[in-house]
């Protein structure tokens, strides 16, 4: 045993010195490799209309940074991915359906429930303007009016009419067709939140049924340390899947929408 151990360390030895008495060139970044240059600077910059196209590239590189939020806002992505965390926490299968699986279904439902209103945009607004057959202003206000038609069609009253007397604007002189954006979308985010809470409440309902009935049995049978979601869990699965559960929400959710 002695002999091994030293055969051990001798070769540890051996190792340890070829490492520390070998030349080993390290970099703190790549040599010879040229790196594109960004200049946003306006020095050079000799007639008003370059310092106006700086600007413009600014806000749009600002405006993407948006990007998600306005995927998440104004489109019909809110209300699928609250009803799918709903129908997460009401069959309890917190660990069981990934997080990235159900925002992944969500992204390409609304997709699908968007593209109309994409294929619209595209037509009148972002088709002439790369066509130079319109200026920016009118590219905007021909992409924001189908966005705001959808918007305020899932949007209740109650809420736009809030968000107009707060903005302070007269409820006789603003129309569906020139109400600003900045009122349509906290007003269309709220009533989709509303929406999405009454779907997930009577998503609810079946399983809490099950929920109770379970534990029920169990307290009747006198076995109180038997946690009841171990054994509701399986009734609450075999029930999604016979009434076949991801097609009726799925279909609900495009429904309403349509």
């Amino acid at each position: 045993m002695n002999n091994k151990k030293r055969k051990i360390l001798l070769a540890l030895f051996i190792i340890l010195a070829a490492v520390s008495f070998s030349a080993v060139k390290v970099y703190a970044e790549p040599q010879n490799i040229p790196v594109p240059k960004i200049n946003f600077s306006v020095d050079g910059s000799s007639k008003p209309a370059d310092y106006v196209s700086n600007i413009k590239l600014l806000i749009l590189l600002t405006i993407l940074t948006l990007l998600p939020s306005f995927i998440i806002m104004m489109t019909s992505f809110t209300r699928i991915i609250v009803t799918f965390s709903f129908l997460k926490g009401a069959m309890g299968t917190q660990q069981s359906i990934p997080n990235q699986v159900l925002i992944g279904l969500a992204l390409f439902l609304t997709i699908f429930i968007m593209t109309p209103v994409y294929n619209e945009i595209n037509e009148k607004a972002l088709k002439p303007f790369m066509n130079n057959e319109i200026n920016q202003e009118q590219a905007s206000e021909y992409a924001s009016k189908p966005l705001r038609e959808f918007m305020l069609k899932q949007t209740r009253q109650k809420d736009l009419k809030l968000f107009v007397e707060l903005s302070k604007l007269e409820e006789d002189k603003v129309t569906k067709e020139d109400i600003p954006l900045y009122v349509v979308v906290p007003a269309f985010a709220i009533s989709e939140l509303k929406t999405a809470f009454q779907i997930g409440f009577l998503i609810y309902i079946p399983f809490l049924i099950i929920d109770l009935v379970v534990a029920s049995v169990l307290m009747s049978m006198g076995m109180f340390m038997l946690p009841p979601v171990l054994i509701s869990l399986p009734f609450k699965l075999l029930l999604f899947v016979m009434v076949d559960g991801w097609y009726l929400l799925v279909k609900s959710l495009i429904a309403s929408f349509t």
